[in-house]
């Protein structure tokens, strides 16, 4: 494996078990017992390491919503995506619980930030507007409730790694994935084709 992403990898390590702000340039290097001129030399600011980290995030999190939009079902498509996406988040877990300081301190990771979350906006779009064509998505009874749901469930992806950390008294978490969370919130807004496509996914899902 090359230097470069040896770092990357430790940072992650790193920023996971401690947190952004307690990790500096020279304990990543004293870990990977390489000099601090070496690891400088890739990564010369916390910036530019976090950058690079966030686009190998971007990379993987987009081939993750291409491979799971080659499935024809879109009930299918979503719950495969909720499924892989609290695993990457678990292997970014540092990046959710410090997104705010993050994007406040390092302008370069929150441009790109703010230009990814609007991909992820259109996608999650995308998906809904399948769930509607599918006729498994009620008709909103009131105006703008449907982007509203979209960007709750966003909500809860993006932080349900920091819910865990701040209400660990909430048992119902621990028992519970995050996708049964986001069903939840689905589940009232669909019609029944919507709701038995999802209890037979379910089926299938405790046979295999």
């Amino acid at each position: 494996m090359k230097t470069k992403q040896r770092i990357i990898n430790q940072a992650i390590e790193s920023y996971n078990t401690l947190g952004v702000m307690n990790v500096s340039s020279r304990d990543i290097a004293k870990t990977l017992s390489i000099s601090h001129g070496n690891l400088d030399y890739h990564f010369p600011t916390k910036e530019s390491l976090l950058l690079a980290i966030y686009i190998q995030m971007k990379d993987e999190a987009s081939e993750m919503y291409e491979e799971v939009n080659l499935l024809h079902d879109p009930i299918m498509h979503f719950n495969k995506l909720l499924i892989k996406l609290e695993t990457f988040h678990e292997k970014y877990s540092f990046f959710n619980l410090d997104v705010l300081e993050i994007s406040r301190k390092y302008d370069k990771v929150s441009t790109l930030l703010n230009k990814t979350f609007q991909i992820r906006k259109s996608q999650m779009s995308h998906f809904y507007t399948r769930l509607v064509k599918q006729g498994y998505l009620k008709d909103e009874f009131k105006p703008g409730m449907h982007k509203r749901l979209q960007h709750t469930i966003r909500i809860l992806i993006t932080f349900w790694s920091s819910q865990k950390e701040i209400l660990p008294c909430f048992e119902s978490t621990k028992k519970h994935s995050m996708s049964v969370y986001v069903w939840d919130l689905l589940l009232p807004h669909m019609t029944e084709k919507g709701v038995e496509a999802y209890y037979k996914l379910k089926q299938t899902a405790t046979k295999s």
